[in-house]
Order: structure tokens, then C-alpha cells, then sequence
């Protein structure tokens, strides 16, 4: 599955745990927050001051 800028952080982690590692690399510390998981990612990216389309390559690198 590719993940796109309006996937929720929960659903890519439901999805692909894995992906997690790159979150917290790129600065996403609070993985674990309840209010984090309703976030797209567009939406935390812009909290936390990451360009989401860098994080998308990562995200769906295979």
C-alpha cells in the first residue's frame, strides 16, 4: 500500500508498525498519543516542522 499525505498516523501504523522507526527518526516522538493517531500525516508534519513529501518517500520506500 502506498501511504499518501491524508493517511492517519493510525492507520499507517495499524497497517505497517514497521514504519514507525521512520516517524520517530524524521521527529515524531509522540507516536504513542491518542491525539496523534486521528492525525494525517500532512497534519503532524506541519506540527512538527517536517516537509511531508520528503517523509512520504521514506514512508513508502518497500
Amino acid at each position: 500500500m502506498k501511504f499518501n499525505k491524508d493517511t492517519k498516523i493510525g492507520e499507517l501504523l495499524e497497517i505497517a508498525p514497521e514504519k514507525a522507526e521512520v516517524l520517530m527518526e524524521a521527529g515524531m516522538h509522540c507516536l504513542g498519543c491518542p491525539a496523534s493517531q486521528a492525525e494525517t500525516l500532512e497534519e503532524a508534519c506541519e506540527v512538527h516542522g517536517i516537509d511531508v513529501e520528503e517523509l512520504l518517500k521514506k514512508v513508502n520506500e518497500e
